[in-house]
């Protein structure tokens, strides 16, 4: 299964909103808000990863890093390492419950932090970015405008 269609039967109808569709917007805003939470930490992806060794998930985030097989994490273990206040901010900003996001990010970060840690290095500065990361999840950057325009047909 593909991280889009992770998030696709992740959002499902349960997160549409009244009028108008989730969907791809759903999709985008939620490794969006996923890609500026990292980057948000002090110290950026250098940040999150410490928040995983003090709350005993060290080694699932290195699984992330290396170059290896990455280790699942539960929803409730990310809650925990990003604190219930972060995950309800989170939750807020992409239009799902607290319960979606963390099932949604729990999916998604794995790929997220691998892809934008090649080669096992996490960039210097700790930031991620957002372009060559959802570049290099097949894709992706086009539903944030940054590639070719949809086909219309």
């Amino acid at each position: 299964m593909s991280l889009l269609d992770i998030l696709a039967s992740s959002l499902g109808n349960s997160s549409q909103q009244p009028g108008g569709q989730q969907g791809q917007s759903g999709q985008a805003a939620l490794i969006s808000a996923a890609l500026a939470f990292v980057n948000s930490q002090p110290g950026g992806l250098m940040g999150l990863i410490q928040r995983f060794q003090q709350h005993g998930a060290g080694d699932v985030v290195q699984s992330w890093i290396g170059t290896g097989e990455n280790k699942p994490i539960s929803p409730d273990t990310l809650t925990n390492v990003l604190g219930q206040d972060n995950v309800g901010a989170l939750a807020q900003k992409t239009g799902v419950s607290g319960d979606q996001l963390s099932g949604m990010l729990a999916a998604v970060l794995p790929h997220i932090v691998d892809r934008a840690t090649p080669n096992g290095e996490v960039p210097a500065e700790g930031q991620l970015d957002l372009t060559g990361v959802l570049g290099s999840l097949g894709g992706l950057g086009g539903l944030f405008g940054k590639s070719e325009e949809p086909k219309q047909g």
